[in-house]
């Protein structure tokens, strides 16, 4: 079967629907094909925790989060600002937490998503799901539930994700099919990921933890974030903030105790330890079994003085054995680079094709930066897509 239609957006999460919501007009033709049962399944599996929309911070600041041979492309003006305005448009109350950042009230990704589904549906948009692309040629090649479906479009926005959570859609399979057409392709590397640690049998008791009140400190970065103890390493907010930095090299060091200097924490070890063991004077001094756990796991040799383990207690060595992979990373980087793009995002290799959201060599914290950037670049793609539709024909 061959369809021919005005826009092809493959891939329904965030960016792709943003891209279908700026190419849609009166009369247009727009089609999204998405390889899942169902659309935006990142974007609802991100919401069981609390949807973080997007964080509420001076643009200078909220842009040098971003980095990746890809990252300028998310410049277009579409920032915390315009993110909370076109949520508020789909009736979603909001509100800014502490740090920052922004959630629904209702700090759930389901009403937000059907909001924007009923807007694309009455704006004409037709979504179609199970379809999954398998060639790019003389049009887009599907397999469909209905069989093999050949779909031309004058333009086409191509939002399939990245290479993390495969089982809820973003397997990086697209790579080689843009590879064969001449795309540059940076390999995937796992990002706002946990690392792996080879625990002693000691650890297994504080499995689950959380760690807080200390600070990790990788290169020029610091992350003051909670975190947690796993059966295969550390996971949480306080590690995927500083995880670029590790992955690419950095050696990271905890701080047991950020709010003392090292003096006031050698007159802390220096109180006489009296008959406690060394693991509960370490709980007395740290004020916490879990910091003194590590403190037991990762300080040996333990020290012999008050200085020493002052030292050691604000620079204490992660013995980390590697990040965890793609299969549990929140986000990948790699994907098409910025040598692949011509403005808008647009495909050099393709024309009136353009892509946007993971498939695109950038990285980001969580805390709102991911899903604001696949917004922005989900505009931005569609945006460049709708004005090719509407220039004249040369």
């Amino acid at each position: 079967m061959i369809i021919e239609v005005d826009a092809l957006v493959v891939g329904a999460g965030p960016a792709g629907l943003m891209a279908a919501e700026m190419l849609m007009a009166p009369g247009r033709r727009v089609l999204v094909a998405e390889a899942m049962p169902s659309p935006a399944r990142k974007f609802l599996m991100a919401g069981k925790s609390g949807l973080n929309l997007t964080k509420d911070e001076p643009a200078p600041a909220f842009r040098a989060a971003f980095s990746g041979s890809a990252s300028a492309g998310l410049e277009d003006g579409f920032g915390p600002d315009q993110v909370k305005s076109w949520a508020e448009g789909l009736g979603i109350a909001l509100f800014t937490g502490s740090t920052g950042r922004v959630f629904p009230v209702g700090m759930k990704a389901s009403p937000l998503l059907r909001a924007w589904l009923a807007r694309l549906e009455a704006g004409g948009v037709t979504l179609r799901q199970r379809w999954r692309l398998e060639g790019i040629g003389d049009g887009f090649r599907f397999a469909t539930p209905e069989g093999p479906v050949l779909v031309r479009p004058r333009v086409a926005v191509l939002a399939m994700g990245g290479a993390s959570w495969p089982r809820l859609g973003s397997d990086g399979a697209w790579r080689g099919l843009l590879q064969d057409a001449g795309v540059p392709v940076a390999p995937f590397r796992p990002a706002n990921m946990g690392f792996r640690v080879d625990w002693s049998p000691a650890m297994a008791r504080h499995f689950g933890a959380a760690v807080k009140g200390v600070a990790i400190h990788a290169g020029a970065q610091v992350s003051r974030g909670e975190w947690v103890i796993a059966r295969a390493g550390i996971e949480g907010g306080g590690v995927y903030a500083i995880a670029a930095a590790i992955r690419d090299g950095a050696a990271p060091l905890l701080d047991l105790a950020p709010d003392l200097d090292e003096a006031a924490l050698t007159r802390r070890f220096a109180r006489s330890r009296g008959r406690l063991s060394v693991g509960n004077w370490l709980r007395r001094v740290l004020g916490d079994p879990v910091r003194a756990a590590l403190m037991m796991e990762w300080g040996r040799p333990l020290p012999q003085d008050a200085p020493g383990w002052a030292t050691r207690a604000k620079a204490l060595a992660m013995p980390l054995a590697g990040p965890m992979g793609l299969d549990r990373a929140i986000s990948s980087a790699g994907g098409v680079t910025a040598e692949a793009l011509a403005p808008g995002l647009a495909l050099k290799a393709l024309p009136g094709v353009f892509v946007a959201g993971e498939m695109l060599d950038w990285e980001a914290p969580t805390g709102g930066y991911l899903l604001t950037g696949c917004l922005a670049s989900g505009r931005s793609a569609g945006l460049a897509a709708a004005a090719r539709l509407a220039a004249p024909p040369a």
